[in-house]
């Protein structure tokens, strides 16, 4: 919330408080006449712009918990007691100030996509490179990407060999081997190489600006959270006019009538919800999950359904080796010492993998010389004496090495070893899924959720494989990020009240489609984290449990409160209907109710770790 909209929702509490100052103040020194005639005035100030909101909601069909606020204020004004009014109007702006502090700001998901595409494309024109504004590339422009830069438009490469980082969008965990007649998306990542590239699509309709417009519509599409308190209202408000219209046709004394209204006034529900939720934000907090708003904890105490991305949420995002198949003579530590010496200056992800493991096997490795890199397909070098080359099939069978027959396909997250010109072994790789993904999965289902899936832009092989490990049954792989989206909708659709959760660029789409987001942003927040309803600001997916359970207490501690509160204002309403509470009375009877209901709901923000895991 930005300054002029918070001073906006402070300022007319404290103008409210003002004006019952000043008028006590005057009562004191015995002026009660003008007294008086500043709570009137002070009412009709703060009061009236309640009362005209109030309205035009009501004739755009919104029925919502300050219907008898607004009531109670227009009586107050109209039967000459103000003292009254002035405290209804203290209770519904100083609920809605504690509401706005309570949802922080808005999600500036799109403009943060935006922001982060690229901006400058490097165009070759026959010798000479220029560069232009991405909105000028046109399909068939040749196209020079430097190490380190965004493709800049959906292009194929033309010439030279790089690893490109797809991961952001396409849930890949292992970078794209880019060599001559490989498609490389909008907003891709290069490696360490330049590339040569002819665009494909314009950049306004490139894969990357696909996202942008998928966020944008989800966004607009995602239907509003129902506040538990326009959700009692829409009873508690007609029981109340009803008790109204009893106590005056019984009376003939409009007074019975106001005081019915003030009592009536569902400050518990202006007051407690907003209290409660900002307890939940504040105990979500203390766990490193940042909640964007009250709706958040709302429909996170309501989650039937966790969907969840593969890579870099249930995985760490990071290939591991696996396992060495390894072609005797040769053995596991032989060829992770070789193997591992030659990979020490690729600057690959699956080379740094395999050194890593290669020291935690034989510790120290040897030296290696006349290393030679070839990239996107592997290395050379000689080790020990030893030729060694460390890649792909295709690199290993073009520098004249036979290749086994019975060779598995590992799909890609593999590479090959050949030792003097013979092949040696093969090292399988795959994303190592993160500690305790298992119990994570019970807990959500012990909180309510009926099922648990998985969406992911990886191989439907490989999602599957980890949907296993991890015990969910549900899995779907090869997903585009308008894919997540339709399956999110259908689930939507289908009444299910869905959380997901993810932390990638291709992942900002679903969450905002979903009745509730949260991200991990621990390794790279960027516009997922803005997309998404919560955050979770460590690298550890238990916090998502924690999320719902907080979620389910906030919500649980709001209900009791707000069944405390009504319970004693409808108690409240029957004593003023005999006449026996005037309007005055009746105001400070209701700030006693408030005040009541206000400490039961700051038990909301109670309890730390221990407590949020036992929810």
């Amino acid at each position: 919330m930005d300054s002029r909209a918070r001073w906006r929702a402070f300022a007319a509490p404290a103008l409210t408080l003002l004006a019952l100052v000043a008028g006590g103040v005057l009562r004191w020194r015995q002026l009660a006449e003008w007294a008086h005639l500043a709570w009137m005035v002070g009412l009709a100030v703060t009061g009236l712009p309640i009362a005209a909101r109030t309205l035009l909601g009501a004739l755009r069909g919104t029925f919502a918990a300050d219907l008898v606020a607004t009531l109670a204020i227009v009586a107050s004004l109209a039967l000459g007691e103000p003292f009254a009014g002035l405290v209804v109007v203290l209770m519904q702006t100083g609920g809605e100030a504690l509401e706005h502090w309570a949802e922080g700001r808005a999600s500036a998901a799109v403009r943060e996509l935006e922001a982060a595409a690229p901006r400058i494309a490097h165009r070759r024109v026959g010798d000479r490179v220029e560069d232009v504004p991405v909105d000028a590339l046109a399909p068939g422009d040749a196209l020079l990407l430097r190490p380190g830069e965004l493709v800049p438009c959906d292009a194929v490469v033309t010439d030279g060999r790089s690893d490109v980082d797809v991961s952001r969008l396409t849930g890949e965990p292992v970078p794209v081997r880019a060599v001559a007649g490989v498609p490389l998306p909008q907003g891709a990542v290069n490696g360490l190489a330049p590339l040569e590239l002819r665009a494909t699509a314009p950049a306004a309709s490139s894969q990357y600006a696909r996202i942008v417009e998928l966020v944008r519509t989800a966004q607009a599409s995602k239907a509003p959270i129902q506040r538990l308190a326009d959700v009692v209202a829409t009873w508690f408000t007609p029981l109340t006019l009803l008790v109204c219209v009893v106590a005056w046709a019984a009376s003939g004394d409009p007074t019975r009538a106001l005081a019915v209204l003030v009592v009536a006034t569902p400050c518990p529900l202006i007051l407690a919800v907003p209290v409660a939720i900002i307890g939940g934000v504040n105990r979500a907090a203390r766990r490193q999950v940042i909640v964007r708003h009250g709706g958040a904890l709302e429909a996170l105490s309501r989650v039937t359904v966790v969907a969840f991305d593969k890579t870099g949420t249930l995985t760490v995002g990071r290939p591991r080796v696996q396992a060495v198949d390894a072609h005797p003579p040769w053995t596991r530590e032989t060829v992770l010492r070789l193997a591992g010496a030659v990979e020490t200056g690729s600057s690959h992800l699956l080379a740094r993998t395999l050194v890593e493991a290669a020291h935690e096997t034989v510790g120290v490795l040897p030296a290696a010389r006349d290393v030679h890199e070839s990239p996107g397909d592997g290395v050379r070098g000689h080790v020990e004496g030893h030729d060694l080359l460390v890649g792909s099939r295709g690199f290993l069978a073009g520098r004249g090495v036979p290749m086994p027959s019975t060779l598995a396909d590992h799909a890609g997250l593999a590479a090959h070893v050949a030792i003097d010109g013979r092949y040696a072994a093969t090292v399988v790789y795959a994303d190592e899924v993160r500690a305790g993904v298992p119990a994570v999965m019970r807990r959500l289902e012990a909180l309510g959720a009926r099922r648990t899936l998985l969406l992911s832009g990886d191989r439907q092989a490989n999602a599957s494989a980890v949907a296993a490990d991890v015990g969910i049954a549900e899995a779907l792989g090869d997903l585009s990020p308008a894919d997540k989206v339709r399956e999110v909708k259908r689930l939507v659709a289908a009444g299910e009240r869905v959380l997901m959760v993810g932390d990638g660029t291709n992942d900002a789409p679903a969450l905002a489609a979903a009745t509730v987001g949260i991200a991990l942003a621990s390794g790279h927040a960027g516009v997922t984290a803005e997309t998404a309803d919560a955050v979770i600001l460590v690298d550890d997916v238990s916090r998502v449990a924690d999320a719902v359970a907080i979620g389910q207490r906030t919500m649980r501690v709001a209900r009791q409160s707000v069944a405390w509160g009504l319970g004693l204002s409808a108690a409240a309403m029957v004593v003023a209907a005999a006449g026996r509470l005037p309007p005055a009375a009746g105001a400070l009877v209701q700030e006693a109710i408030d005040i009541a209901v206000i400490l039961n709901a700051v038990r909301a923000a109670g309890g730390g770790r221990s407590a949020a895991r036992r929810e």
